[in-house]
């Protein structure tokens, strides 16, 4: 099998892996919607703001690190082993710690307590098994890896539907049922997904020889520390507006915004199921001669379908909108999807784009990178917010996002150059931004939209045909 085609079929898997929970996440969202009032809403994401941060500083960029010596380690084990100890130590310290300061801590995150309580048990959960997972897709088991995520999120889904709908309608009897506090019941039913997630993965922390190498530590350490605080300024860079939107405009604004942001999850979706993809893939195909063009190929389509995603998403925006965020109240937002769309799929490209410090391991610049955009991110929603409202928040992410994707380009070709088709790469960007642009003033004519959409896949065919049949049917 050839190296891209491998590459695409287990994108194809953890895409799996990556689409069905959020696909199934997703069906939560009109759930979530219709049953919490935008108020309500904006306290969900405040939530899951803070999960996002403190995420990122648990695992402190160990899962990278992890693939990139388990990768190239005669001795795979005691890589895995390392990391595996380094992280469960830090989370049982973590925990001790916060309980020790429960209160304090949840006053200073303005967090009610029960809700901060059902936080530090997923977080510590979710990164005691963050090395497990990574060892799954380092020793190319995606199979395995998709099972137990789609797991999860079946109990995070069952459990809600449970909570918020069947309770209700049905008048079941759940002893101390909250009825004036739905959005507990989220955190609760994350809580018992991540339980059932680490216990899916104990056999790992069971039948490992435990062994701790000082030296594997330290390589592991220097190496992901820079990727942990380019972690905590992509959190910024994604959450720092729905953290200042309650108090800039209020809780109302931010729900609103916050679930118009959710019609985004598609680009994400695909964002995520290629990283998940690519990243063990571009380490282990490293020292192939041909990796260069194999990446600067593997770029060319990642925005190929990027882009027909933006066009797509766009051209039935409506159907989405009516879909996923069925609460009217909430379409007061609806104008910032296209931007943050566009947004993301620059962050895609980001994160493609990413490797090169990746494999020359200088970190430090995805660091630097990330802080950047953080800057713009603070800079911009702090000055615009008042003078344009929510929209600001919605440019800003464009901004530090293409930022970012510009610079690491530029750099990367000075430290490691990649032959990417920047013709067709902008080519296909220009085409998509257009077609997108004359499918939000059609006024809904789905027909001229699907035709738009039509538009841009045949004119990609007609360009790669060539190439596709090669990849494909002549190997």
């Amino acid at each position: 099998m050839s190296a891209l085609k491998k590459f695409f079929k287990d994108t194809i898997i953890y895409g799996l892996a990556t689409v069905l929970p959020r696909l199934m996440n997703f069906i939560l969202v009109p759930l979530h919607t219709k049953t919490l009032g935008t108020v309500s809403y904006s306290d969900n994401t405040t939530f899951y703001v803070y999960a996002a941060f403190f995420n990122v500083l648990l695992t402190y960029g160990m899962e990278t690190a992890f693939f990139r010596f388990f990768s190239k380690s005669e001795d795979k084990q005691k890589v895995f082993s390392t990391a595996l100890i380094s992280l469960t130590v830090t989370s049982l310290l973590f925990l001790g710690v916060v309980f020790s300061f429960n209160q304090q801590l949840a006053a200073l995150v303005n967090l009610d307590q029960t809700y901060f309580n059902l936080l530090v048990g997923v977080l510590v959960l979710d990164a005691l098994v963050a090395i497990p997972f990574a060892y799954l897709r380092a020793t190319g088991r995606p199979i395995k890896f998709a099972s137990i995520k789609i797991a999860n999120i079946i109990i995070v889904v069952l459990l809600n539907f449970f909570f918020l709908w069947a309770i209700p309608k049905y008048g079941i009897n759940y002893p101390e049922y909250d009825s004036a506090d739905l959005v507990k019941y989220i955190f609760i039913a994350n809580l018992v997904a991540s339980i059932a997630t680490f216990l899916l993965l104990i056999p790992y922390f069971l039948r490992t020889k435990l062994q701790f190498s000082i030296p594997i530590f330290k390589q592991l350490l220097n190496y992901g520390w820079p990727i942990m605080v380019a972690g905590m300024a992509y959190v910024i860079n994604e959450n720092f507006d729905k953290w200042l939107l309650p108090s800039a405009l209020g809780k109302d604004i931010n729900g609103a915004y916050s679930g118009c942001y959710k019609i985004a999850v598609f680009m994400t979706i695909f964002i995520q199921a290629f990283k998940l993809g690519a990243e063990p893939f571009f380490f282990n195909h490293a020292q192939e001669k041909n990796a260069k063009q194999t990446y600067a190929t593997i770029m060319k389509y990642f925005v190929i379908f990027g882009s027909a995603m933006l066009v797509f998403i766009i051209a039935y925006l409506d159907i989405f909108k009516e879909f996923i965020v069925r609460d009217e109240s909430y379409w007061l937002a609806i104008e910032i999807v296209p931007i943050v769309l566009l947004a993301n799929l620059c962050l895609g490209i980001y994160f493609n784009l990413a490797i090169w410090y990746k494999l020359t391991d200088k970190t430090r610049y995805g660091m630097y990178l990330s802080i950047v955009g953080a800057i713009i991110t603070i800079v911009f929603n702090i000055v615009m917010i008042e003078q344009i409202g929510f929209i600001a928040a919605a440019w800003a992410t464009l901004l530090a996002y293409g930022a970012m994707m510009v610079l690491s380009y530029y750099i990367g070709q000075k430290h490691y150059p990649v032959p990417y088709n920047l013709k067709a790469i902008l080519g296909y960007l220009l085409l998509a931004v257009a077609l997108s642009v004359i499918a939000l003033n059609t006024n809904a004519n789905y027909y001229l939209n699907t035709a738009l959409v039509l538009l841009f896949l045949t004119i990609a065919l007609l360009v790669e045909k060539k190439e596709l049949k090669r990849m494909f049917i002549n190997r």
